[in-house]
This record gives structure tokens, C-alpha cells and sequence, in this order.
């Protein structure tokens, strides 16, 4: 643990993705508050984010493979390198003209793009980094950094919506993606000896799917432990709406709300590493799956901004501790050479869900059923709590068996 924390390439890799997650979390907050301000910008929104979902479903796959394939540190700085090049280039449109709902949107579109291709890579970049011994204390270290990136990002967000040309936003949020790049390209990085197999490219894209198809246990605890994840990725495009036409608040409900998440996130950061060597890791997701879906239920009952904040609270704590115990649990079962792609089928089935839920939530506001998604929601992450309940007991016989294959 002490190991951990005097390493110099965690320092690196936590300033890196500290400036790059407030940058673009600042971007990426207010993207969207500033799209649902326009004419018809909530269906846009809801619309463009449906269309990113199908994108990044598509390319899940290959991003896995390239993840397995190629050396993590180059894909981490390419994707700030990109990242940089676009908000670059609308610093500059904002400088000479005003923003029109079409920029909002390819911003939108390029930063869910920058995060597609950033987490995934740097979760296993982490596993290749690291070692076996560390995994639990560094992904409760990761989510803390993480979140408190949020929290720095939401409460910058809430102050500077309403208050600072948008143009200065992305001016900040380039400047973060040098720093960041400047960081990761002085991390000491040696990649792992891989042996090179000569399958088919189809034969490549299936390792995932055929691996934990020899693990069922485990791929049904792994998909259900995801929907904290998916319900976050859905309040993300909800909770602007709710805030505006159930609360009746404003812009800097938003941005607080950004902030006590980073900080019922970062809570859990501490405190799940904890809870993982008291009890199981399988019996701390199901606690957690347990919390978030108790959170979205009581979003039905209750109509206030501070039972809201509470809610929220509750929401990231139980994601993020399904998150921090769930990444544990991958990095020991899931060898290296395919965490990628692994990890990548998840993602996949994750963004299937996430597309369907968004095409029915879409149509629901539209339609003025703020509530309906999170009714929907509350009963996918009860089953979900329910599942995870069931297969946890499962997990070590399962994991004793392949252990000896």
C-alpha cells in the first residue's frame, strides 16, 4: 500500500487525469445546460446522444482489440492530442463568432468520444502498470482522484455557466489536455510481452465473448453489477431536465448537483477498500448495487432540491463502490493480454442497454413523463441487485474451478 502511494507514476498518472477530468467535466457540464437553453435543444440532446451510443457501440469491439493490440500509453495520448486539436479549434470559432446548437452538439459529441476512448484504456493501463497486490488500493485511489475532479469541476461548473463566455471554458479545458498529455508522456512505460496469435481478425474481435462464456457466473455478475453505471450515464441526460422542469431551479442546481456527486463518489473511494477487506469483494458490489437502486426509487417519491442532493449522494456512492469493487474483481480474474476486449463485451451490452433506454426516455420527455425514466430505472437496478445477489455465491466456486483448467 505505502509502495503504492510513493510510486511516481500513480503522481503522474493522478495529475494527468485530475486536469483533464475537470477540464472536460467543466466542458461537458456545461454542454449540455447550455444545449437545453435553445429551441428544441432537450430532443437535440436526447437525440445526439442516442446516435453517440449506437457510434460507440460499434466501435467498442475495436477499441478492445486495439487496447490488447497496441501500446495503452500511446492510445492514452493520442486521445489528448485529438481532444486538444477539436477544443483548440472551437476556441477559435468562439473567438470570432457566436455558438451555434450545431458546435454545442459536435462538442458534445467529441467529448463523449474523448471519454469512450480514455477509461478503458487507462483501466488497463492501470492493470498492466501495476501490480496484483495493489489493485483494490489503487482503483479506490483512482475513483477518490476521479471524483473529487467532479466535484472540483462541478462546483467551477455551477459558478461559471451563468457567469463566463462559454469561449473561456474551452480555453481552459485545452490548456488541462497539454498539461495532462505533458504528464502521461513522462509516466515510465515498458509494455508487457504479448504473444502474437494467428487467428482470424473475427476470431480476435470473439476472445472476449468466448472467455466469459466459459465464466457464467461471473459475465451475469459483471453485467449486473454495470447497471450503476448505466443508470449514471442516463440521469446524465435526465437530471438537467428534472432540475428545470420538476424542481423548477436553475443552472447552479446543476452544477452543485455535479459536485455533491463527486463527493458521495469520492466517499466511497475511501471507503470501499475498506468494506472489500472486511467482506467479500463479491458481497461489497452487491451492497452497492443495493444503495443505488434504493437512491433512484425514492427519485419517484420525492420532489425537493435537498432530498435531491441526498439522492444524488447516494446514487454516486452506490455506482462508485459497485465501480471501485467491480474493477477489482476484473483486474484479478481477467488476464491481461484480454482485459481489453473483456472488457470491451461489457461495454458493448452496456451501450445496447444504454441505447434502448435513451430512444424510450427520449420519447417520454417529449411527451412531458419526466418521471417514467426513473421508474424504469429503479426496477433495472432492483433486478440488478437481485442478480448480483444470486450469482455472488457462485463467484469463488466458479473462479476455483478455472483456476485449475
Amino acid at each position: 500500500m505505502n509502495s503504492l502511494y510513493r510510486d511516481h507514476r500513480l503522481h503522474k498518472l493522478l495529475i494527468a487525469n485530475t486536469l483533464s477530468s475537470v477540464g472536460t467535466g467543466i466542458t461537458m457540464t456545461a454542454v449540455p445546460w447550455l444545449m437545453i437553453q435553445k429551441n428544441g435543444g432537450e430532443t437535440i440532446l436526447g437525440y445526439i446522444t442516442t446516435i453517440m451510443t449506437v457510434i460507440m457501440f460499434v466501435l467498442t469491439p475495436y477499441i478492445g482489440m486495439w487496447i490488447d493490440r497496441f501500446s495503452r500509453k500511446s492510445i492514452l495520448l493520442f486521445g489528448e492530442a485529438i481532444g486538444l486539436t477539436i477544443t483548440a479549434l472551437f476556441v477559435f470559432i468562439g473567438m470570432i463568432g457566436e455558438y451555434q446548437i450545431w458546435h454545442l452538439t459536435i462538442l458534445f459529441a467529441s467529448g463523449s468520444l474523448y471519454y469512450f476512448l480514455f477509461y478503458p484504456t487507462l483501466f488497463a493501463f492501470n492493470q498492466e502498470l501495476f501490480s496484483r497486490k495493489q489493485y483494490k488500493a489503487l482503483n479506490g485511489v483512482m475513483e477518490i482522484q476521479g471524483q473529487l475532479a467532479t466535484v472540483v469541476s462541478g462546483g467551477m461548473a455551477s459558478v461559471m455557466i451563468e457567469k463566463i463566455p462559454f469561449v473561456w471554458i474551452l480555453s481552459f479545458d485545452m490548456l488541462t489536455y497539454i498539461a495532462a498529455f505533458l504528464c502521461i508522456l513522462l509516466i515510465p512505460y515498458e509494455r508487457s510481452v504479448r504473444r502474437e496469435s494467428h487467428v482470424s481478425f473475427k476470431e480476435k474481435m470473439l476472445e472476449g465473448y468466448r472467455y466469459m462464456k466459459q465464466r457464467p457466473s461471473l459475465f451475469w455478475f459483471f453485467l449486473a453489477s454495470l447497471m450503476p453505471f448505466i443508470t449514471v450515464m442516463m440521469t446524465n441526460y435526465l437530471h438537467p431536465i428534472y432540475i428545470a422542469d420538476v424542481l423548477k431551479e436553475d443552472g447552479s442546481v446543476y452544477g452543485i448537483q455535479s459536485m455533491v456527486y463527486g463527493l458521495g463518489a469520492a466517499l466511497a473511494g475511501f471507503v470501499v477498500p475498506i468494506l472489500m477487506k472486511r467482506m467479500s469483494t463479491e458481497a461489497t458490489v452487491v451492497l452497492n448495487v443495493g444503495i443505488c437502486a434504493f437512491a433512484i426509487s425514492m427519485f419517484l417519491l420525492f420532489e425537493q432540491t435537498s432530498i435531491f442532493y441526498i439522492l444524488v449522494v447516494l446514487t454516486a456512492f452506490g455506482n462508485a463502490g459497485a465501480r471501485v469493487a467491480r474493477s477489482s474483481l476484473m483486474m484479478e480474474r481477467i488476464p491481461n493480454d484480454k482485459i481489453g476486449r473483456v472488457d470491451s463485451l461489457f461495454r458493448t451490452l452496456g451501450f445496447m442497454i444504454r441505447s434502448l433506454l435513451i430512444s424510450v426516455f427520449t420519447g417520454a420527455v417529449s411527451a412531458q413523463h419526466i418521471l417514467f425514466p426513473y421508474a424504469v430505472l429503479s426496477v433495472l437496478l432492483v433486478v440488478s441487485t437481485l442478480i448480483v445477489l444470486k450469482f455472488s455465491s457462485f463467484m469463488k466456486k466458479e473462479h476455483n474451478i478455472s483456476g485449475t483448467l
